[in-house]
């Protein structure tokens, strides 16, 4: 396998040979990269951006477990927005005949439905504890752009700090939060679990992202 800092210059028959290889950190690479753009994909197709989410992850778990599905001499890319779309569209089939406040009735008296929703508070609660632990006004900053809602601008007016300020402390805190929730993981975390963790993590770090 390659050296974790070499995946990003990888081409994509590389980093598909890398999956096949069951290389983490070049599967972790692709997830990041590809989230955000996919799940607006599917976004396209159910109008529901949690539903979205979801279905792009589950397409992702599909090719953990079974990176076969991968043709090393294929278009990573264009076979990830086939399989998102395609997994859109059979999840519209299924939904077709069905309302949906029966469906979520359904849903919550099963187990698996209870035990995600559990382990989903649970990564929120693992988050919510690594904010509390960032540098005092990092924190803060954090806290009022990505929980509160405000705006760069009136953050610094509350503040009396710079827009740009604002921007370094929400950049610093998301560096910070993602070593200390990925690569100084918990061993016992299997990596479905670290996916859906990945999920929630990508929501909290928006566009900036790529910047990371």
């Amino acid at each position: 396998m390659v050296r974790t800092s070499d995946i990003t210059q990888l081409s994509e028959a590389a980093l598909v040979r890398e999956i096949h290889a069951k290389n983490r950190q070049a599967f972790t690479f692709i997830y990041e990269r590809h989230f955000q753009e996919l799940a607006m994909a599917a976004f396209r197709y159910v109008k529901d951006a949690g539903i979205a989410q979801e279905l792009v992850q589950e397409v992702f778990i599909r090719i953990w477990e079974q990176p076969s599905l991968l043709d090393e001499n294929g278009a990573l890319r264009a076979y990830l927005y086939k399989a998102v779309i395609n997994h859109a569209i059979n999840y519209l089939k299924r939904e077709k005949n069905i309302a949906r406040h029966h469906s979520l009735i359904a849903e919550s008296l099963t187990d698996s439905y209870l035990h995600n929703l559990q382990e989903e508070q649970e990564l929120k609660l693992r988050i919510y504890q690594e904010i509390e632990k960032l540098p005092k006004q990092c924190a803060k900053v954090f806290k009022m752009s990505r929980f509160d809602g405000l705006k760069y601008r009136e953050i610094a007016e509350q503040l009396q700090i710079s827009e740009k300020t604002v921007e370094n402390h929400i950049i610093n805190a998301l560096r910070i939060l993602r070593e200390n929730l990925f690569y100084r993981q918990d061993n016992s975390r299997d990596y479905t679990t670290n996916l859906r963790l990945m999920q929630l993590f990508a929501l909290l770090a928006g566009d900036l992202l790529s910047r990371l």
